[in-house]
């Protein structure tokens, strides 16, 4: 995820006119770094909305997106998800990645996981992932009680 978001700030340099030294000189003023290397994923993005409100149009080209989920209790998941992926949180903000906290957080007590979030069906099983990245959210003070009027 962090390339994807690299090569966006790349494209939104070009689209902008912007040389090396230019985005160099951007992004320490954005990020205090000078190297797309040492940022994380959320110096990224306050890069990438930097770009945007110089102008930077991004394409509708790109990776396929998954659409969103037909039910709102897993599209709840996938916000929360976001959100502490936003907050700097995650190592993988990616939907991946959001597979990968499910298989290791519940491997072990469900006695199936489903290879991906979407395929969840059972309210228990799907409640328990809420909570726990709700649980999560509170213990990085995030504030997520907007997400109650959401479900």
């Amino acid at each position: 995820m962090t390339r994807a978001l690299q090569q966006k700030v790349h494209v939104g340099c070009r689209q902008l006119g912007l040389d090396a030294d230019a985005r160099r000189a951007l992004q320490l003023a954005v990020t205090g770094k000078h190297s797309m290397k040492d940022m994380d994923h959320s110096e990224l993005l306050m890069l990438i909305k930097r770009l945007n409100s110089d102008g930077f149009k991004p394409s509708s080209k790109g990776p396929k997106k998954h659409k969103a989920a037909s039910r709102p209790d897993l599209r709840l998941i996938h916000v929360l998800w976001r959100k502490l992926g936003e907050a700097g949180k995650l190592r993988d903000p990616s939907r991946a990645g959001l597979n990968k906290f499910i298989r290791a957080r519940f491997g072990n007590t469900w006695s199936s996981v489903p290879a991906d979030v979407d395929m969840l069906r059972q309210w228990p099983q799907i409640d328990a992932v809420i909570q726990a990245l709700k649980g999560w959210g509170a213990r990085a003070d995030i504030d997520f009680d907007w997400a109650e009027h959401r479900k």
